[in-house]
């Protein structure tokens, strides 16, 4: 039995890390909804009085998503939403072309589980027509995570919810989130179609060129709007 020796000091670990671990999910949403920007200082009195939670387990979600490297913790200042580099936005478009086309393209036989994926197509148009360009934003980082569920991994799903979060960091220093976003939207529609069709080659084939379009257009704007910021 001495495997199990100490194990009931850390008994309380458990309700305290579970506790943290929660937390972190509200603030990994939160930064991916678009509710705190870049460089945005988290209040650990704000935060921790609207949560109901410890200052301990606080420190400990902001540990876990500085690890996810959406957080940066400045000494004597506090902890920041992160601010991504250029190269952090390439690498973020490099992991998303390998995992979503991966995902596609491991689908197998149809018919395929389209519903989440059309209603996150529908989320977009309606915000497309209440012109409501971060709730786009919002739907079309929706759509990619239905893809991504379409691999039933939880590991996966892990993974890609720390990377659309840090996405959605680069998105709020898009000066025209419209021109961004909208386009986009009709791609997602006839992605759910083709699959709809049990036509995976031709999703990966509209996905890959999608994310490869993106990627150009969000570094280009993303890397002038960083050098803007330092001039």
């Amino acid at each position: 039995m001495a495997e199990l020796n100490g194990l009931a000091d850390d008994r309380a670990l458990l309700g305290r890390t579970s506790t943290a671990e929660r937390v972190s999910d509200i603030l990994r949403t939160r930064i991916a909804e678009g509710y705190f920007p870049p460089g945005t200082r988290l209040s650990e009195d704000g935060i921790g009085g609207a949560l109901g939670v410890s200052r301990n387990t606080l420190r400990e979600a902001f540990r876990l998503l500085t690890h996810e490297r959406l957080l940066v913790h400045e000494l004597n200042r506090g902890v920041f939403v992160r601010v991504l580099t250029v190269e952090d936005v390439e690498d973020i478009y490099r992991t998303r072309a390998l995992v979503e086309c991966a995902v596609v393209r491991g689908l197998g036989a149809p018919p395929y589980a389209v519903d989440a994926l059309a209603a996150a197509v529908e989320e977009g148009r309606r915000a497309t027509r209440e012109s409501d360009w971060k709730a786009l934003g919002t739907a079309n980082i929706h759509f990619h995570r239905e893809l991504v569920a379409l691999a039933g991994s939880a590991r996966t799903d892990e993974l890609m919810r720390s990377v659309f979060a840090e996405l959605r960091l680069a998105f709020h220093l898009v000066d025209d989130p419209r021109r961004l976003h909208e386009p986009y939207l009709a791609r997602n529609g006839a992605i759910v179609d083709a699959l709809r069709g049990g036509d995976r080659q031709e999703a990966e084939r509209l996905l890959a060129a999608y994310l490869d379009d993106s990627r150009r257009r969000v570094v280009e704007v993303y890397g002038r709007r960083m050098a803007e910021g330092r001039g």
